[in-house]
């Protein structure tokens, strides 16, 4: 199982972000059109992404996924994630055999900018229902301890001017299922 150490938080000046993603990049932009399928799997997460093409949809383009199982606590720092990913040319079959077999907890819709810095992948995100996040995936390498991996997402949090109050520990799926509950406060 591969481990990343993770944080998410809300983006208040993207123009900034990007400025800074692009200052520290070795690689990107990269833009990504995605949808996360969510699934019912107690103790861990399991979703399907699907991407779609991009700038302009090919009709002749094969589709293309992946399906991500990861464990990870919903803590507003950064943590440690375990995950999986196995790669399908047929997502639409795969959403329909884990539809029909596990249920679909909700959709999130998303526009990715990726970029590389060092380690890290820097995801500058606009969610649909949601707004603007920033997310860092520190991928650990082989040996690398999850405290090395803490102090490279923290010191990249600083380079973007983010500050405690912005930092989130909850999935987008999460945002969004209590964003939509009558019952609780709006974000």
């Amino acid at each position: 199982m591969a481990s990343n150490i993770e944080i998410k938080a809300v983006l208040t000046d993207r123009a900034t972000a990007e400025g800074t993603a692009i200052r520290l990049s070795n690689s990107g932009p990269e833009i990504i059109h995605q949808e996360d399928f969510f699934f019912h799997c107690p103790g861990a997460r399991l979703k399907l992404r699907i991407f779609s093409p991009n700038p302009s949809p090919d009709p002749g383009s094969p589709d293309y996924g992946e399906l991500i199982h990861y464990q990870r606590s919903n803590d507003a720092e950064a943590r440690r994630s375990d995950y999986l990913i196995a790669c399908t040319q047929d997502p639409k079959s795969l959403l329909e055999i884990l539809s029909a077999t596990l249920g679909i907890l909700g959709t999130v819709t998303k526009r990715r900018t990726l970029y590389l810095i060092g380690q890290t992948r820097v995801h500058l995100d606009e969610v649909e229902g949601l707004g603007s996040f920033l997310e860092l995936e520190v991928m650990l390498r082989p040996g690398q301890s999850d405290e090395e991996g803490k102090n490279v997402a923290w010191a990249l949090l600083r380079e973007f001017g983010v500050d405690q109050t912005q930092i989130i520990g909850e999935a987008y799926i999460d945002l969004l299922a209590r964003h939509t509950s009558p019952t609780v406060a709006r974000l």
